[in-house]
């Protein structure tokens, strides 16, 4: 098995940010790389602000915050994976650019690094299909806030060997999460069970049944959940919500996973939640 310490992290919006913040955290070199450089100074400033900021709170040393800083490079070309360990991409939630991504990544990166996409929902095995030695890609599936969020959901495509599962785990336990190992079932695990409720939300709010602020409540001090649906897809993203709910209702053909029409229409609206300003509340005056 390769002795990963090189981490190429492609996509610099919040999950490749948080990837590759929580990675130079744990010791590794990680090159984290975009098509856009304005957004690539946005990612690494917004990395070092974190780090100032465990470093207040006294939880990261100075000197601590400085060494995972040096081992961070930002980069817009590709050619330079072709030195990496572990390639994790982590772009857009659409099946077209993540082949396309892979099959660029391919051409350019060592015989035996091991590939792996941040899919939440879009099959490990479609997508190596793309993938030159498909026994060496796998899923990894950090939630988000990465630097925050416990749960590393690691998942087996039908060609993916042991090797690279245990490969992905052990890198998850070395970025000090908990793994878990779910089957190329459309959604996995979590998603699978928790886009559907969110999704509901959607409808029951919709139809009058009740408000986000309701809801939240409801499932805050009836469920124990640290936070309510609506404040949940609010932070995580309405539009990953949307693309997550039409991948398992395409997949699946079952209507229970049909994508709320509200859903829908919050994101042709641009309501994306914090990162658009708005979504079920709004975050333009925080």
């Amino acid at each position: 098995m390769r002795d990963i310490q090189k981490i190429f992290v492609i996509g610099s919006g919040a999950m490749g940010t948080g990837i590759a913040q929580t990675a130079i955290q744990s010791g590794f070199q990680v090159t984290l790389q975009d098509v856009s450089g304005e957004q690539l100074v946005r990612a690494r400033a917004g990395i070092e602000k974190q780090l100032a900021r465990s470093v207040e709170k006294g939880r990261l040393t100075a000197a601590d915050s400085a060494a995972a800083l040096a081992r961070l490079t930002i980069s817009p070309e590709l050619k330079a994976v072709k030195d990496a360990d572990l390639i994790i991409e982590a772009a857009s939630e659409k099946m077209e650019v993540k082949k396309s991504i892979f099959k660029g990544v391919c051409e350019l990166c060592a015989d035996d690094a091991i590939l792996a996409t941040n899919t939440s929902s879009i099959s490990i095995t479609a997508l190596s299909g793309v993938v030159t030695k498909p026994e060496r890609f796998v899923g990894m599936h950090f939630f988000n806030p990465v630097p925050v969020m416990k749960l590393l959901e690691i998942v087996r495509g039908l060609s993916t060997a042991e090797e690279t599962i245990a490969a992905a785990r052990a890198v998850g336990e070395r970025l000090g999460k908990v793994c878990i190992v779910s089957a190329d079932s459309v959604g996995f695990i979590v998603n699978r069970l928790l886009d559907p409720m969110i999704n509901e939300a959607f409808d029951l709010i919709e139809r009058g049944v009740g408000t986000p602020e309701d809801i939240d409540t409801g499932c805050k001090y009836g469920l124990n959940w640290p936070m309510g649906p609506c404040e949940l897809i609010d932070m995580a993203g309405i539009d990953i919500l949307l693309a997550v709910m039409e991948t398992i209702y395409a997949d699946t053909g079952d209507s229970k996973y049909r994508p709320s029409p509200l859903l829908r229409r919050m994101v042709e609206a641009g309501r994306l939640g914090r990162k658009s300003g708005r979504g079920f509340y709004d975050y333009t005056e925080k």
